[in-house]
């Protein structure tokens, strides 16, 4: 099933990352085998991935449905290409973390303190790879709202803490060179080399 967000984020209790951490006694799921935050379904997902020591970590817009042991079509891609890729492990973050299977349906103004917890779990996410490597895949849902790339700019600044290295899969749009969606790769595709600093300011500033 879909999933619609029931109200803005700002109108639902949020779970600081710290307390989101913490398990909940709903977990129904291997926790030696995944990371998953919160460790149930809600309006906003943190951190969901594998466990391993060497993660690809996977940059998308916003959740979706997908929960341990119930991976959707992208997260099923991912994970291939990321073991494909010599990675034992996979993790799926995303830009901003309200859940909503159609961006479209994402909240228009920027939850602040969804935000900023957002980057304390993508810190911790970083802190788990001792040479983080990063995959940008977001496609061109960055262009569904303004708040968007401003959270990347966050992002960048955390990864450079951590000496991270970005990359990208398959053919940039030819407008505006935005890194292809996991989707519809081929599950031999490789990773590229990603200056986001530069793709980001054009970014910016074409807006």
């Amino acid at each position: 099933m879909p999933h619609i967000p029931i109200s803005p984020t700002d109108e639902i209790e949020v779970l600081a990352f710290d307390d989101a951490m913490k398990p909940s006694g709903e977990c129904d799921y291997d926790r030696e085998k995944w990371l998953y935050v919160p460790d149930f379904y809600s309006e906003y997902r943190y951190i969901l991935g594998t466990r391993g020591k060497r993660p690809l970590i996977t940059i998308g817009i916003n959740p979706s449905t997908a929960r341990p042991d119930d991976l959707d079509n992208t997260l099923k891609s991912v994970e291939r290409i990321a073991l494909g890729n010599g990675y034992d492990s996979f993790i799926m973050f995303n830009v901003y973390a309200q859940r909503a299977t159609d961006p479209s349906h994402m909240e228009k103004k920027l939850n602040e303190k969804l935000h900023c917890e957002n980057m304390k779990a993508f810190e911790y996410v970083l802190s788990l790879a001792e040479e983080p490597h990063i995959w940008a895949a977001w496609g061109t849902i960055i262009l569904k709202r303004p708040y968007l790339p401003e959270c990347v700019t966050g992002m960048i600044e955390i990864g450079e803490r951590h000496g991270a290295k970005w990359f990208t899969s398959g053919a940039r749009s030819k407008v505006g060179g935005h890194p292809h969606h996991p989707l519809y790769l081929k599950k031999d595709s490789v990773l590229d080399p990603f200056d986001v600093r530069e793709y980001l300011g054009s970014l910016i500033i074409k807006k």
